[in-house]
């Protein structure tokens, strides 16, 4: 990306919240997660191979958009150092109904230190017949409360650990902080999101349509 974002969040930040790298929403109400990296905004050139991949079931898509990351990305993150990179998950429904993981996809074919774990069984999902994607924020993160639990395989495992969670496309921001909230009520000390996309503000969607 080519523009300041919020260290936090990823959320492009206005001209008076670039002295502190953090947007006004994440000094007033800290998310749970502690860092957010993005390769380029919702709107941009590759929204079009993202819906490719997810509402049409063309795995090659994931293919030319994990080479992306790597190409742009993976050299910057390749220093962060964690112990698990979890897909953000689907339910067993959705799961079903799509045939797969859009996350875990993206994830399993980017560029990360090699002692990351890789693990797309370790969260899991609720299934909602609540569609969220034109949600507002308040209501977003109401319909996304308790969506989350950790596969009790793996209970215990996530003690001290720091996670990185790898989410398609960040809209709100409720459903990754409600996982970093799950994951560090499990014992994470550290969650970081990895997100293909980032959508804007509101008043900044229509500068970059």
């Amino acid at each position: 990306m080519n523009y300041e974002c919020c260290q936090q969040c990823g959320l492009t930040l206005q001209v008076d919240e670039l002295k502190e790298n953090t947007c006004r929403e994440c000094c007033t109400n800290p998310p749970y997660f502690d860092a957010t990296y993005c390769l380029d905004r919702y709107d941009g050139k590759l929204q079009s191979a993202l819906h490719q991949l997810k509402y049409q079931r063309r795995l090659a898509y994931a293919h030319g958009l994990a080479s992306t990351w790597n190409a742009l990305l993976a050299k910057r993150l390749i220093t962060t150092q964690a112990d698990y990179l979890l897909p953000v998950p689907l339910s067993q429904e959705k799961l079903c109904a799509r045939g797969f993981n859009q996350s875990w996809e993206l994830a399993r074919r980017i560029s990360c230190d090699k002692r990351i774990r890789k693990n797309p069984h370790i969260l899991k999902r609720h299934h909602s017949a609540q569609h969220q994607a034109q949600g507002n924020r308040a209501g977003r993160q109401i319909a996304i409360q308790d969506m989350f639990y950790i596969n009790p395989q793996y209970q215990g495992q996530l003690e001290s650990a720091s996670v990185i969670v790898f989410d398609d496309v960040m809209t709100s921001g409720a459903t990754l902080n409600e996982i970093a909230r799950i994951l560090k009520d499990n014992g994470a000390s550290r969650v970081i999101n990895w997100v293909l996309l980032r959508t804007l503000r509101p008043s900044q969607r229509s500068e970059y349509v």
